[in-house]
């Protein structure tokens, strides 16, 4: 009882000082935009007069400091501007604020060329994007496969980014990649994600911060297609990305059941499961094949990397379906896996 109530009072005592010294940083205007956004104001009036508007701040606190302030373009609705700016240190993203803003716009009217032919092309084909990875820069799709039409779809979407990657040209974000993902969602799950404000500019209402969070509340599709000499592979191969819970709990009922299989030979088996990328089967949305690692007796710490891996095949919830199948020895000495692909 002791032990608790000491505890609770580090956390209450914890909590008054993190608010005590936030109610601190804003009186003393650390938190603040509004210098922030009157200088970057002035700026854009100055430098470019008439061409920008404000849409909004953000502070930069505690990562760098300052704000970011953002602008569309008054003659390109799919444009916005971001810029990173500190009136307190007199910068912008660290350089002289008039050229921070310059390449800030040539950035922004870059990436809105960009967002056209990424959505140009995949509507040419029959598909709409619904959202960007902010991250990843992949495209988020609307499409709801089933086990029959699935190979049709993924090839359907192959075509589009075939007709993406030229049209994305040599200097475009895919010629410096090996390959891309495209994100299939349900029409459901499209019409409840994070579109922003509809006054955004298009690209920053395709990948406002919130789409991943919105969009990954439930399971959907992502297929990866290779990238090759300007030409973009059709046959892509397809996984399922589910919410944390429900990749924990797909996690516990097939390492359960290898753990089960396994036991009859090796009595002592530890198992974890990897992860990796569980694969759809081709032409299917509801078997995946993976890996699920496992020592036959854990070693003198009692624990278990994982020397040997089971190739299981499952359905969507985890229980296994067909025989496992074993693959041995399949981690380096130095601790590294050397798992074949699937």
């Amino acid at each position: 009882m002791a032990g608790s109530r000491r505890r609770q009072l580090r956390a209450g005592l914890t909590t008054a000082l993190v608010g005590s010294f936030a109610l601190l940083l804003g009186a003393c205007g650390v938190l603040s935009t509004e210098e922030d956004r009157r200088l970057a104001s002035e700026l854009a009036e100055k430098h470019f007069p008439g061409q920008l508007e404000f849409i909004g701040a953000r502070t930069l606190f505690p990562g760098t400091g300052g704000s970011e302030i953002t602008f569309s373009v008054s003659d390109d609705r799919d444009a916005v501007v971001r810029l990173g700016i500190d009136s307190g240190k007199g910068n912008c993203d660290y350089k002289a604020c008039e050229r921070a803003l310059a390449d800030a716009l040539a950035r922004g009217r870059s990436e809105a060329a960009d967002s056209r032919v990424l959505r140009s092309a995949f509507e040419e084909c029959g598909y709409e994007v619904v959202g960007v990875d902010p991250a990843s820069g992949a495209p988020y799709v609307v499409a709801r496969p089933t086990n029959s039409t699935v190979t049709a779809v993924i090839a359907e979407v192959g075509g589009c980014v075939r007709r993406w990657v030229p049209a994305a040209g040599a200097v475009g974000p895919l010629a410096r990649k090996g390959g891309t993902a495209v994100n299939l969602v349900s029409p459901r799950v499209a019409e409840r994600r994070d579109t922003g404000k509809a006054s955004w500019p298009t690209t920053m209402r395709l990948s406002p911060s919130g789409l991943p969070a919105s969009l990954g509340e439930h399971p959907y599709y992502s297929v990866g297609y290779d990238i090759a000499g300007g030409r973009g592979d059709t046959a892509g191969r397809a996984r399922i990305v589910r919410p944390f819970e429900l990749r924990q709990e797909f996690g516990r009922t097939v390492e359960k059941a290898v753990r089960e299989e396994l036991r009859a030979t090796y009595p002592q088996v530890r198992t974890n499961v990897y992860k990796g990328v569980w694969q759809l089967e081709p032409g299917t949305v509801d078997r995946q094949t993976g890996y699920v690692l496992f020592c036959e007796r854990p070693d003198a710490k009692k624990r278990c990397l994982g020397d040997h891996a089971v190739v299981v095949t499952t359905d969507v919830r985890g229980n296994p379906v067909g025989e496992p199948r074993i693959v041995r020895d399949v981690r380096e000495d130095g601790g590294a896996l050397r798992l074949p692909p699937l």
